[in-house]
């Protein structure tokens, strides 16, 4: 899949614009997003790209992946199907690429991973408050892992971004435990 940044630079600034539903949504994102990154706090980069379970996860990896999830499902509200990519055509090469979402590569660091999410996670929340309607929608892509003939609005696609966020921060937050022992919470 390639990477998009089709969200408009220039869209008004979120949480202090925006009201009800929206403001609901950038809130569920913001603390979801909190719960994630703070697994990563007083790391080293080497600690950021340590697998501690059977699972191959790392937090940095988990971050990445989170990090282009978001980024494509912002892209998906925009552009709709297309921004996804087409799963039935991808190479062994391109499932590689998305593998290498869940690891830290040789001089990628924690600092870099963190600024790249609080850029995609600024473009989304931008996009919220600046889409014209919730309802618009487009279907899904084909994938595995979809429901042949799926349609999502945009409010459905930030929902599924605020879950993947918050089931990612619980992994991160078992991969944390298991590193040294600190918790998120408790």
């Amino acid at each position: 899949m390639s990477k998009h940044t089709p969200l408009d630079e220039t869209a008004a600034a979120p949480a202090a614009t925006v009201g009800g539903e929206r403001a609901d949504l950038l809130e569920s994102l913001a603390k979801q997003r909190h719960f994630l990154r703070f697994t990563t706090r007083d790391l080293t980069d080497e600690q950021a790209g340590l697998r501690t379970t059977a699972s191959e996860l790392c937090l940095g990896g988990l971050i990445k992946h989170v990090t282009s999830t978001e980024r494509n499902w912002a892209a998906f509200i925009v552009e709709g199907p297309s921004a996804m990519g087409d799963f039935d055509q991808m190479t062994d090469e391109d499932w590689a690429r998305r593998a290498d979402e869940f690891r830290m590569l040789p001089g990628e660091t924690l600092a870099e991973v963190l600024k790249e999410y609080e850029e995609v996670a600024d473009r989304t929340d931008a996009l919220v408050a600046s889409l014209p309607d919730l309802n618009a929608g487009h279907p899904l892509p084909k994938a595995p892992w979809f429901e042949a003939g799926g349609w999502w609005s945009a409010r459905r696609v930030l929902l599924h971004i605020a879950a993947e966020t918050a089931q990612h921060a619980g992994h991160a937050d078992i991969i944390r435990e298991s590193l040294d022992g600190a918790k998120s919470m408790g």
